[in-house]
């Protein structure tokens, strides 16, 4: 847990995910402060979040889709960031 949640502190400090991009006129995605390879990105329709986060050398994804009404979910990892999230969104939506 974070200390934003009450959890117990570690002996790293915790920080954020940071945007860098100057002269945009709307941030789309974040990185890790000093690691700008480890990028994350949340987009959205009517009915689902979609969390993307790419692993710590950007070479790889885990996207997290959420349905905004019941928050069920669905995760996925991949290589691709669209073919991760075609897979996460298809987990969510097919019937069980």
């Amino acid at each position: 847990m974070s200390p934003a949640t009450g959890g117990a502190s570690h002996a790293q400090p915790w920080t954020s995910f940071v945007a860098d991009t100057p002269g945009e006129p709307r941030v789309r995605a974040l990185h890790e402060d000093g690691n700008p390879a480890h990028r994350l990105r949340v987009e959205h329709d009517r009915r689902t979040l979609l969390v993307h986060l790419s692993d710590e050398d950007g070479r790889g994804w885990t996207v997290l889709a959420v349905d905004r009404d019941s928050r069920d979910w669905a995760v996925a990892q991949g290589r691709t960031q669209k073919g991760t999230a075609e897979r996460a969104y298809n987990q969510l939506r097919s019937p069980s």
